[in-house]
Formats: C-alpha cells, sequence, structure tokens
C-alpha cells in the first residue's frame, strides 16, 4: 500500500452512499483501514458498507465530524467528498472551519491504484459496462483481478471487489476534471463526446482533459471508431468494429439481435476465430471489444478468453430488464446523453421485432426519460428531442437536477415542445408517481417500456409494484 495510506488513516466520507464514494469506501474497508460515512439517504450500498464495520450517519451535521474526530483521535482522519458535495455542506463547512484535512475521491481511488498493475477506463460513454466486461474477463481468465467501477458488476454483486491481486480494473471519471490524477499503467478511452457542461465549456475542452489521462498511461488503447479520438489521440493500441486495416484489435459484426452479436476477430489484420457474445446492441460490442483488446495486451490467452465470453453481462441499469406487468416488459438505462439514448433506442427495436408475430395486439417502444442537469438539458435539448422522437411513444418527466441551481429557468417542455414537432405521441409528466397512477391508460398489452436517465427514475420499478401487489 502507498505510503499515503497508512494503518494508522481513518477516512470519512461525506455523502458515502454514491456508487463512485461506496466503491473506494469499500475499497479502504477491505484493506483494513477504519470507514466511516454520512449520507441524507439509505441504499444497498450504504447498507453493505455498515454491515462490513463502516459508522453510517442518516445526516450531514458538524456533530458527526465532531464525533468521529474524538472517536479515531488516535489516527489521521481524511475526509473524503466528490464533485457532488456542495461548500454549504455542514459537515464540509466543519471540516473547513477546523482545519481538518480534505481530500477529493480521485486522490484516494488514485493512491488504491498504486499498488496494482492498473487497467484505468475512461471515456465519455460506455465505461461502466466496459469496465464490467473486462472485470468479468480478468477475473475468470486470471484470478487475480480487483476492481473499483461506477456500477454493481454481476459475477461481484459489487461496485467494489479488492483484493490482494496482480491486476485493478478502475473506471476513471472525466465529468469533473479530476481524470488528470490518475496514473495506470493501462490507460482506455472508449470514446470522447461533449458532455457536462457543467464543468466544460466545450469539446475542446473535455479533449484537453482526456489528453492528460493519456499523458499519466504507460500504455494507451484507443477506440479506432471515435473520430474524436482517433483525430486526437496516437497509440499503437487501437481497437475497432468497422476495419481490420491498421489497428490492433478488431471485432467485425456479421449478426446482431436480441440475443447475441457474432462476429470475426482480427489481431493486427489477421483473422483470428470468430466470436459468439451473449450480449445485444453494437454500442456493448464496441465495449467488449475494448476489454478483449486489454486483456491481450496484458498476455491473456485468446481462447481463454474466447471460453469465458459466454459470462459476459450487462451492469445494472444498462439495458436491465426489472421484469413484466399487464403483458409489458420494462427495461432499466442509464442513458442520459443524447447519444446514450440513441444506442438504447436502438438496441430497444431488436427487441419490439420480436412481438410482431404476435397478431393480438402490435408492439410499441414507449420512452419514460427523466432529464439529468439543468445544464445538459439546456445545451442538449434539440438533441434529446431528436433520438427520443424515434421512439413510438415518449413521456417526459421532470428534470433531475443533481445538486444544480436552475438560475436559466429550464423545465422539461423545452424537450417535450421540440419532440411534438416530429412526434405527437408525447407528454411532459411531472413524476413518476404520476405515471405509475395512469399506467395502464398511458402504455397498452406488448409494450416494451424503455425507462432511462441517470437520476431516482429506477425506482419506478418499486413504486410500480407497490401499486400492483
Amino acid at each position: 500500500m502507498n505510503k499515503e495510506l497508512i494503518p494508522e488513516n481513518h477516512f470519512h466520507f461525506i455523502g458515502v452512499g454514491g456508487i463512485g464514494m461506496s466503491a473506494v469506501a469499500m475499497g479502504l474497508l477491505k484493506k483494513g483501514y477504519s470507514v466511516s460515512g454520512s449520507d441524507l439517504v439509505k441504499n444497498n450500498e450504504t447498507k453493505k458498507l455498515e454491515n462490513f464495520g463502516a459508522i453510517i450517519f442518516n445526516s450531514q451535521i458538524g456533530q458527526n465530524i465532531k464525533f468521529i474526530t474524538s472517536k479515531f483521535n488516535n489516527k489521521l482522519i481524511n475526509f473524503v467528498v466528490s464533485t457532488a458535495i456542495k461548500p454549504d455542506n455542514e459537515e464540509l463547512m466543519y471540516c473547513r472551519e477546523k482545519n481538518l484535512p480534505v481530500k477529493h475521491r480521485s486522490e484516494i481511488l488514485a493512491l488504491l491504484m498504486q499498488s496494482y498493475t492498473s487497467l484505468a477506463v475512461a471515456g465519455s460513454h460506455g465505461k461502466t459496462s466496459t469496465s464490467t466486461f473486462l472485470s468479468t474477463l480478468l477475473e475468470l481468465c486470471t484470478h487475480n483481478s480487483s476492481s473499483i467501477t461506477g456500477g454493481i458488476i454481476p459475477i461481484y454483486n459489487s461496485n467494489c471487489h479488492l483484493e490482494n491481486t496482480k491486476f485493478l480494473v478502475a473506471e476513471v471519471d472525466e465529468s469533473d476534471g479530476t481524470i488528470n490524477r490518475y496514473k495506470s499503467d493501462f490507460g482506455i478511452i472508449n470514446n470522447i463526446d461533449f458532455d457536462h457542461c457543467d464543468h466544460f465549456s466545450d469539446l475542446e475542452e473535455v479533449i484537453s482533459t482526456f489528453k492528460d489521462f493519456a499523458k499519466n498511461s504507460k500504455k494507451l488503447l484507443i477506440n479506432f471508431d471515435c473520430k474524436i479520438t482517433r483525430n486526437n489521440f496516437y497509440s499503437e493500441s487501437k481497437w475497432s468494429n468497422t476495419t481490420s486495416i491498421n489497428v490492433s484489435y478488431a471485432l467485425i459484426p456479421t449478426e446482431i439481435n436480441k440475443s447475441h452479436t457474432t462476429g470475426k476477430y482480427y489481431e493486427h489484420g489477421n483473422f483470428i476465430s470468430n466470436i459468439n457474445i451473449p450480449i445485444p446492441g453494437l454500442h456493448n460490442l464496441s465495449n467488449i471489444t475494448a476489454a478483449i483488446a486489454a486483456s491481450r495486451m496484458i498476455g491473456v490467452d485468446f481462447l481463454e478468453i474466447k471460453k469465458n465470453i459466454k459470462y459476459l453481462k450487462l451492469p445494472k441499469k444498462r439495458f436491465e430488464f426489472r421484469g413484466q406487468i399487464g403483458e409489458r416488459d420494462l427495461y432499466d438505462d442509464y442513458a442520459h446523453h443524447p447519444n446514450e439514448i440513441k444506442e438504447t433506442i436502438k438496441l430497444g427495436r431488436l427487441f419490439i421485432k420480436k412481438n410482431n408475430n404476435n397478431k393480438l395486439y402490435k408492439s410499441r417502444l414507449i420512452a419514460i426519460f427523466q432529464p439529468h442537469r439543468y445544464s445538459r438539458v439546456k445545451q442538449f435539448a434539440k438533441d434529446f428531442a431528436e433520438e427520443l422522437s424515434k421512439a413510438d411513444v415518449v413521456y417526459v418527466t421532470s428534470i433531475y437536477a443533481a445538486g444544480e441551481g436552475n438560475v436559466d429557468k429550464i423545465t422539461s417542455e423545452i424537450i417535450t415542445d421540440l419532440i411534438w414537432k416530429k412526434n405527437k405521441n408525447v407528454s411532459y409528466i411531472n413524476n413518476y408517481h404520476e405515471i405509475t397512477k395512469n399506467f395502464y391508460e398511458l402504455t397498452q398489452k406488448g409494450d416494451l417500456i424503455l425507462n432511462m436517465g441517470a437520476g431516482d427514475c429506477h425506482n419506478f420499478w418499486s413504486i410500480l409494484n407497490g401499486k400492483n401487489n
């Protein structure tokens, strides 16, 4: 373990219930450090941490910090925040007043990574899926890999699996510019897109941030099919799903349907083998190709990869089938950027086709979208409308603020008004309780319902079940 992380350290996470914060907190617990944290919301992650020995507060007041400094007065206490924690947070204000050491989550993750041969997964879209696929392959092929990610990996049923292994797969986030803190043995860039307009002013700023990440990676693996990545980054290691020429790793699809994807796999232009992957969608194929490529770069035998690829699963909230109610299928997806919505709806269409043989009713693709952040809606309203209008019926809910202020008085109606010009089957519905109340009027038998967003929209299935029990 790095010399800055010594057993006499204690870590207190302000906002410990977040998917990224809880992963790092769990990692420290597994390494033997004492951990505490606070969050206003109880969830599965805070329960897991508590069960593992962490002290969890359900409030965020200065008294919590006072208690921790008193209880662990024999240790050096690090107070950990993410960018989501606002300056007026009571715990953070108390720390500032008392000149207590406050570190960013990225600093702690960067320190943890130093003890491993690290594979850092970056990119605007698909980080969690790629991290999941890579973690699964390395676990099954090497039995010598750990993971810290921003999603629940099925093989571990956790966002953190940290053991004394050789390899560590770490999902690293560019959204707040802290990606430049990570030094990795293998850096992976899925793609680059303009997003997080609350932090970045334009695409050039985003590219510049990824360039910092690339400089800090001993070896770099990039997506040749992403024009922005291809034109701005040089690497000998590239992957593609469109060509096997001048790329190190290629997986060219021959068939994509609702249950699987088949393709021809190449290395350095040479055909190696046909591969059958149990996950549909071209965007998922790109993420899986990245995972295969990274595995090969660290020396995993291809036959081992091919043998274990059948065990790949998507992480939770990535086209996750939640169940059926009233002969309507409900899927959850984390899509909250126009390009993510585009791919999710395309994937949904593969599933719609299966129902068309049923003469009793016509299947429809219903998109329910919870916009995430006012700044994102302001920047991408037209793009959201363009992609969402491709669903048969669209319901847009109120914007999930994610802590942002709404100085420009942005509302979801901006999106619904633009969709209406392309697709008249669109409505603004304030919240998921309203959708639940009118669920059988808003939907019909045979519908495939895509529930998309990065906020609390994934509680919809529970709300529906509460009504239908």
